[in-house]
């Protein structure tokens, strides 16, 4: 009876999901694991870029609408919604698609910056205000609360502070920040939102990754270890994680802990002053680590 209850919380048939960046690596696997557990599609993508894609999941038994173009304008989240309640209706929103431009900051130039930014944060928080509203706006008309999922796509590039992405770091920063303030606006309504770390090989990632030498049987950094998460959160049996982020690659799953106050400082005075705060601040500082900042590098050790 367990395993019956534990299957049904883990199906997804009768929902609509939306995947961007959908047309081939990570989001393509998402969505395949999407539509193997019942899910229908809602593929989005640049003009013809998912219609393979789309063939494939058709024959996974599902039905697939694509919703073409450019995430970061608001008529393409705006077809995104529509796409899906063609097929019934949002449950679940997955957030995927991105570009890189890397420099180092000196060398960024400012639509570089633009561009970044406006793919991932502005693409993430479009489709995640669509669907926030439509569902808040189902959850009143039922009196009730409704189902949604929301999984974006953060990276460990804004936990790291990588040197050549301030762009793509900046827009992660965001994306995690944004997670976060949909998951406590939106409990309320039933709705979830978490946020993914992924280390995939993806055609964005190729440069970061070197070839395949694991002799595994499934590539450590396959899209294929990263897509089963993105299902699971989805699904029923998640209703209980809300507002978190996980590091994912290569058949592990890390739950990345909020940050905590290393040290508190107090005013001697009634405000702070020069010496004072030299005295606490800079005599903290004189015996530690220059290098260790705000940057969570041990996350990055991590390894399977």
């Amino acid at each position: 009876m367990k395993d019956k209850m534990t299957q049904e919380n883990l199906d997804l048939s009768g929902k609509v999901a939306i995947v961007t960046g959908a047309g081939a690596g990570l989001g393509r696997a998402e969505a395949r694991a999407l539509a193997s557990a019942g899910a229908n599609i809602v593929l989005n993508d640049l003009p013809s870029a998912a219609d393979e894609a789309a063939e494939e999941l058709r024959g996974l038994g599902v039905e697939v609408r694509i919703a073409p173009g450019d995430v970061g304008e608001r008529a393409t989240a705006d077809l995104m919604i529509a796409e899906a309640e063609k097929l019934g209706g949002v449950d679940i929103v997955v957030n995927n698609a991105g570009i890189t431009r890397d420099r180092m900051i000196f060398n960024l130039a400012d639509d570089e910056w633009d561009l970044v930014i406006k793919v991932h944060l502005r693409g993430h928080f479009l489709l995640t205000r669509n669907a926030a509203s439509y569902w808040r706006s189902k959850s009143k008309a039922e009196g009730a609360p409704v189902y949604g999922r929301i999984v974006n796509t953060s990276s460990e590039a804004f936990l790291s502070g990588s040197p050549g992405q301030a762009n793509y770091a900046a827009a992660k920063a965001g994306i995690t920040a944004l997670t976060l303030s949909a998951a406590r606006g939106l409990s309320k309504i039933g709705v979830t939102a978490n946020a993914i770390c992924p280390r995939a090989r993806t055609a964005m990632t190729e440069q970061v990754f070197a070839p395949d030498e694991s002799g595994k049987t499934v590539d450590p950094f396959s899209a294929d270890h990263v897509a089963p998460l993105v299902a699971y959160l989805a699904s029923p049996a998640a209703e209980r994680i809300n507002g978190q982020l996980f590091v994912v690659y290569g058949g592990m799953v890390s739950l990345i802990a909020a940050p905590v106050v290393e040290q508190r400082f107090d005013a001697t005075a009634d405000t702070w002053s020069l010496g004072d705060l030299d005295q606490q601040l800079g005599g903290y500082f004189t015996d530690r680590d220059p290098s260790k900042c705000f940057a969570a590098d041990s996350i990055m050790q991590l390894t399977i």
